[in-house]
């Protein structure tokens, strides 16, 4: 079976996918992504760059389907290539939210198309109109809704979709669900877990240790998406309340979601003028490697987790396998509804959605929290067993998703639960 992966950062979601497959004998992988697309070892990867961005004078409703066109005519010029060549890939699976997969059935209308259906978007009652801090104007609104066509035209054109959790399944329009399915790309647990003897190093020498009173937080981006800004309103509170508490902030300064603050080069510069700290005791380390995220997780005995009703971030999911004790929003996503975190030990410090209260609420630690703190740990340590046997890769699931359409790859190692 050949299969084709379509990410403009490649590997992206596609990650435990595409190494389990590009390791079977009877499955030729390739993979596209932009020319910034990291890759993966053992799968042969090409990159396009669009030709233009989109034009100036374009409506700004329509400027980011503009932008979605032309990056799948950049991607179809790679497929015509490929055709010529005489490539016939079996299944296409494309992450379609930067349309790189608009024009896949042309080339090859026999292919089935599998979309990664990631988020659509809402006008109202999620991530637009989610903090008051910040209202959705009409603009804002019209444009969001000028943003779905690209969507629709993705769940038109798909033989089948696949989402991470139930919630965002429940976002997409009723008349497409049915070819939806929910399945989660899946953590590495193997990799994942409490170590009692790890250590960090601060940007300013002092070594972290597990078992010490540190809380994280963690964004791929410092912004209101993630309610960073709420983070930082209680921090001072949390270091006046907890004289020996150490934070550890992971993410970076750019903007993944949303826009950059008017009056500041970056978030991270926005709330500490308003929100000065300690630097000896919170310990702002940027965007870094994997593995010294994964042990700001296993030294951390709090990990914060805020968000505005949007995708569910694996850092949650991964400081959960760490044994992380989790303080974390009020949000749909979060809670027992988004058919993931109903398998962990989901304990909130209820910090409402909506008050402006929430920036003065202290957010609870182990200190404060004597009782809950030990029974966490050996839950937690429960649920990463099963997540590691039951979610870790959930490759039997995506697997047979690839199959379904008639191509199966060897014996019964293909079974949808």
């Amino acid at each position: 079976m050949k299969v084709l992966f379509l990410h403009q950062n490649f590997p992206g979601q596609f990650r435990h996918i595409a190494v389990y497959l590009a390791r079977q004998a009877d499955a030729d992988v390739l993979a596209i992504g932009r020319e910034q697309a990291p890759g993966l070892p053992g799968v042969q990867s090409l990159r396009y760059k669009p030709h233009r961005t989109a034009s100036p004078h374009t409506d700004p409703y329509a400027c980011t389907l503009e932008e979605r066109v032309l990056h799948g005519q950049q991607v179809l010029r790679l497929l015509l290539d490929l055709k010529g060549r005489g490539y016939r890939p079996d299944v296409v699976v494309a992450h379609p939210g930067w349309g790189e997969s608009l024009y896949v059935k042309e080339p090859f209308p026999t292919a089935k198309l599998i979309h990664f259906c990631e988020y659509y978007y809402q006008v109202e009652g999620d991530d637009l109109d989610f903090d008051p801090e910040f209202p959705a104007s009409i603009d804002d609104k019209v444009r969001v809704r000028s943003r779905n066509a690209l969507h629709l035209l993705n769940l038109e054109s798909c033989d089948l979709g696949i989402t991470p959790t139930h919630w965002q399944h429940s976002l997409h329009p009723a008349a497409y669900r049915d070819k939806i399915k929910v399945i989660h790309e899946g953590i590495d647990t193997a990799k994942l877990g409490p170590d009692p003897m790890a250590t960090l190093s601060s940007p300013n020498g002092r070594v972290l240790r597990a078992g010490e009173p540190i809380a994280t937080y963690v964004a791929r981006n410092l912004e209101p998406y993630r309610s960073f800004h709420i983070f930082m309103c209680a921090l001072p509170r949390i270091l006046r309340e907890h004289p020996t508490c150490q934070v550890v902030v992971v993410g970076g300064d750019d903007v993944s979601y949303g826009s950059r603050p008017k009056d500041a080069p970056n978030w991270r510069g926005r709330m500490l003028r308003e929100n000065p700290v300690d630097p000896e005791r919170v310990h702002f380390l940027g965007k870094v490697p994997y593995e010294i995220y994964k042990r700001a997780l296993q030294v951390s005995a709090v990990h914060v987790y805020l968000t505005c009703s949007f995708v569910l971030s694996w850092s949650l999911l991964e400081a959960m396998a760490c044994g992380c004790l989790i303080v974390g929003s009020d949000t749909v996503q979060c809670g027992r509804s988004s058919g993931i975190v109903k398998m962990a030990y989901w304990w909130t410090a209820s910090i409402p959605r909506h008050s402006p209260s929430r920036q003065r609420r202290p957010l609870p630690t182990p200190q404060n929290t004597p009782n809950c703190t030990k029974q966490h740990g050996a839950r937690h340590r429960r649920i990463r067993v099963r997540w590691g046997r039951e979610i870790k890769f959930p490759m039997k699931n995506q697997a047979s998703t690839l199959a379904e359409p008639g191509h199966r790859l060897s014996g019964d190692t293909w079974v949808y639960r």
